[in-house]
């Protein structure tokens, strides 16, 4: 019985890790004059989202368009975009505010920018909200226990047409001894 005891200090010091880890890897942060824990949004270092060259800001085009909130085939504009995500049951305007065509629209009704669209992203697709929080999801950089950035879901998935495209395999390494023939 007497080698299967750690030391106190051991012990301790594991815990103080595993304590500064957690919080290492949780970067929630209290919203100016909130003032609870509670009301916490997570928020995480992520670089610009990838639009398409000149149709953002969205209200450049929309600002004189009276907006219409009927479920509909887009035959104007946007006619390029092929929703292939949740198909019948999804469209526009789940996503994208009715009134300011600049910011997401989260199911309770928040308005949210581009650059938080993981929250969105992770009302329906929780389990991978949970692992791109925790840096097992797409892409992560930066110090383990200090700052990190984050790509955003839309880095490497299309919003519209998510799922992932197969990428072609790179030919086999050339040995080295092949190289000197």
């Amino acid at each position: 019985m007497r080698g299967n005891r750690f030391p106190a200090a051991v012990v301790a010091a594991a815990l103080c890790l595993a304590a500064g880890f957690a919080s290492a890897a949780s970067p929630e942060k209290t919203p100016a004059g909130k003032g609870t824990a509670a009301a916490a949004v997570p928020q995480f270092a992520v670089p610009k989202p990838p639009f398409t060259p000149g149709i953002f800001p969205c209200s450049d085009c929309h600002k004189d368009i009276k907006p219409n909130p009927n479920r509909r085939e887009l035959t104007d504009e946007h006619t390029s975009i092929v929703l292939n995500h949740a198909q019948g049951q999804r469209w526009c305007l789940d996503c994208h505010d009715v009134t300011n065509r600049d910011k997401l629209r989260l199911v309770n009704g928040q308005r949210i920018g581009f650059d938080e669209s993981y929250l969105l992203c992770g009302q329906c697709h929780g389990d991978k909200y949970r692992d791109w929080k925790v840096g097992v999801h797409g892409k992560r950089t930066g110090m383990w226990n200090g700052e990190k950035q984050y790509l955003l879901c839309v880095h490497c998935h299309n919003p519209h047409d998510p799922g992932y495209k197969p990428i072609p395999p790179m030919p086999p390494p050339v040995r080295p001894e092949d190289i000197r023939k």
